[in-house]
This record gives structure tokens, sequence and C-alpha cells, in this order.
């Protein structure tokens, strides 16, 4: 039986509703997987991943609970698990392409009251890193081919257009109605600024949600027993 340990790698907030949003995803993890689980912070809190893998004995798996494969999740990640001497981890991709990630996003907008015709931004934290820019780009075209409605890629913190320009737009081409989905997956500031874009709807973060936390064990399950995952 596979014991290789879990850490799930979360981009720390200091808003402690985030925090706790983050702790609730490792307690869910950690009841499916039936594995040591272990929850660290690529940024801002700790303990972070590189503490969280030099304490910890035995085969990792990394899950990055990151929704595009941004610098956290190319760089910082590996390079904290190098400097703590568990450069031997397994990393798994990130959340965003995962089937289970689009549908809660689905879910979300349909509670906040999105309407069929709605013109949608999908919220992205943003990137300088173009290979997630283009991950980005790829979920919003998923999501409009699921609601059959047009979406399209808005950055909170970094890229362009923004959110705000991005909702602009889309009245600008004759949308009566524009719905922003939050992909995000906890609440903090990013979201909060969500508010004041302008949109009719705005839809909640993607945590906590058990499709999210079936998704980070499904990544687990196929890294740990070496499938791409």
């Amino acid at each position: 039986m596979n014991r290789d340990t879990l850490i799930l790698a979360v981009h720390g907030t200091r808003d402690p509703h985030g925090t706790a949003v983050a702790r609730t995803l490792a307690r869910d993890v950690a009841n499916l997987v039936s594995q040591p689980t272990r929850l660290a912070f690529a940024d801002v809190r700790t303990p972070t991943v590189g503490q969280v893998a030099a304490r910890t004995p035995g085969p990792l798996v990394v899950v990055p609970a990151f929704l595009a494969s941004g610098y956290h999740v190319r760089t910082d990640i590996p390079h904290q698990l190098a400097r703590a001497g568990r450069a031997d981890a397994v990393v798994t991709p990130a959340l965003g392409d995962h089937p289970a990630v689009l549908g809660t996003a689905v879910r979300r907008l349909d509670a906040a009251g999105y309407r069929p015709g709605d013109a949608v931004v999908l919220a992205c934290a943003g990137t300088s890193d173009p290979h997630a820019g283009d991950e980005l780009r790829e979920a919003a075209s998923r999501l409009s081919r699921r609601l059959a409605a047009p979406v399209e890629a808005g950055f909170i913190a970094t890229g362009r257009p923004t959110v705000t320009e991005r909702v602009a737009q889309l009245r600008e081409r004759g949308h009566r109605r524009v719905a922003v989905a939050a992909w995000l997956l906890a609440p903090g500031l990013f979201h909060d600024r969500l508010a004041h874009t302008g949109a009719d709807v705005v839809a909640d973060p993607l945590c906590p949600a058990p499709a999210i936390a079936r998704a980070v064990v499904a990544r687990y399950h196929r890294a740990a027993i070496g499938q791409p995952a």
C-alpha cells in the first residue's frame, strides 16, 4: 500500500478566512486519501513547503493547489524542495485543468445568479508567466464551451486586461448582463476586489468544495503510482 506523504501546497494569505479554507481543504483531502497529509504554504505564511518537506521522512508527493502553472508551481516550489534536500519529491501539475475544477466554477456561477445568455469574465489572480497565461485563457475557453456563452479571462493583480476592463468591454459589445466567475480557490483580497468591477453577478471562490478535494486526491494517486497526473 502506498505510504507517500501528500503535501498540499497552497498560496498563503493574510486573510484568516482564506487560511481557514486552506485548512478545511487539507482536512477534506486527508479524510479522502487516508494517507499522511500535510498543509504547507508557498508564500506569505508558514510552514513553507520547504520546511514541511525537510521534516517529513519518506517519499513525498506535492500537490500544488494552484489553478495555473505559474511561478510558484514551476519555479518556487521546486526550489524550496531542492533547498530542503528533497529534490526527490514528486510535484504534480496544478489543478486548473482538472474537470472537477471547471464543474465547481459552473456551480458557483449558478449559485450566484448567473443566467443563460450572460457574458462571463473568468477572474484570475494573474501571472507574468506566458505558459500560465495560456492555461488561464484555455480555462476561459473551456468554460465558454461549457456554458455556450462568451467567456474571457480578466486579471485581478497581474496582467491585462483587468477584470473591470473586461466587464466594460463586454458591455460595450452589447451584453446587458455580465457575470464574473472567480478562478480563485479561497477568499481574500483578490476576491474582495471583484465586488467593485461593475459586474451584475460575482461568484464565490471555488473552495470549500468536495470536488476540489477529490481533484487533489486524484493528482496524488496518479503521481504516487508513477502515472502522469
